[in-house]
């Protein structure tokens, strides 16, 4: 799709999780190229990381086992259950995504339209797709700002700290750490296959963190509330190249009402999770698995909402 067709269909744009509409009578130039028109830094993700010499492991799929919830090759697994509780305005749906992983270079990266930069988006499955993907979720939705650490595959996009990231290590381990105190090249040269750049981290320690109900999500408008039950995508961290990603419904009374920050973060430490951290949620929210998203995205009735990144394993 080219990018003045992009631009078109995305007269939206988001601040801290909700959809925001601009209609063409009121939105300035300055607004629409800041929110909606594509901003290219790397047109191709594939070559730019091959020329940079980012190494990872291919999974051997030749025997690949899977079933409606489990899917395993070469020494990674992927393990995908529902969990549904309550009723009526109390009803909650989540999906929880147990990964054992070869080592940590088998959970990549997929950017929307093999490209990095601003206000580029597809939907979580289209990426997934294009990436040959048995698992994805969306990821930190890097592309609606310009600032946070970004290192991809063992390569640095973007260097520019702004706010508490997480960073997964080759060797496995992964941290909890400020951004403003290094440099994508550090974490590069001191192993860094992925950092994500959204937050808050949710339980530090195996404990749920204080005051996470509180915090505010910086956004290009300032800082905006992502609290309430809402719908989430988080990831957590249970032992070496052994993570948990779980992806809550929400907005939809009967089915489903989403999740606070510290309800968010129990369900981790329920799980076993040492660390956990937020990623971006609302309409993102979208766990695919197998060919299908299994969740049910609120965005628009129940349609996908295009994002920039997602992280997936390839089968």
């Amino acid at each position: 799709m080219s990018a003045g067709r992009r631009a078109v269909s995305r007269r939206a744009f988001l601040v801290g999780g909700a959809a925001v509409a601009l209609s063409a009578g009121s939105a300035s130039a300055w607004a629409l190229d800041r929110y909606v028109v594509d901003h290219v830094d790397v047109s191709d993700t594939s070559a730019y990381e091959a020329a940079s010499g980012s190494t990872g492991t291919t999974l051997d799929t030749s025997e690949a086992t899977a079933t409606d919830s489990q899917w395993s090759a070469d020494g990674t697994t992927v393990k995908v259950s529902t969990v549904k509780s309550g009723s009526g305005s109390d009803a909650l749906a989540y999906f929880v995504a147990d990964l054992v992983l070869t080592d940590a270079t088998v959970l990549r990266t997929g950017f929307a339209n093999g490209e990095f930069g601003q206000n580029i988006v597809e939907n979580t499955s289209t990426i997934a797709k294009a990436n040959n993907a048995v698992f994805a979720v969306n990821g930190d939705y890097y592309g609606f700002r310009s600032t946070g650490m970004e290192v991809r595959n063992g390569v640095a996009y973007r260097d520019s700290g702004a706010r508490e990231g997480i960073a997964f290590y080759q060797d496995g381990h992964v941290e909890l750490y400020d951004e403003t105190t290094t440099s994508a090249k550090a974490l590069v040269d001191n192993g860094a296959w992925t950092t994500l750049s959204f937050g808050p981290a949710l339980v530090k320690g195996g404990k749920v963190l204080d005051g996470i109900d509180d915090v505010e999500i910086d956004t290009n408008f300032g800082n905006h509330s992502i609290q309430g039950r809402q719908p989430r995508t988080a990831v957590g961290v249970i032992d070496t190249n052994h993570l948990v990603f779980v992806v809550v419904d929400g907005r939809s009374e009967g089915y489903s009402r989403g999740v606070t920050m510290t309800e968010l973060a129990e369900i981790f430490t329920s799980l076993g999770a040492q660390t956990a951290y937020n990623l971006d949620g609302g309409g993102s929210s979208t766990m695919y698995f197998q060919g299908d998203v299994i969740n049910r995205p609120s965005n628009n009735g129940g349609s996908e909402r295009g994002v920039s990144d997602i992280l997936y394993i390839a089968g």
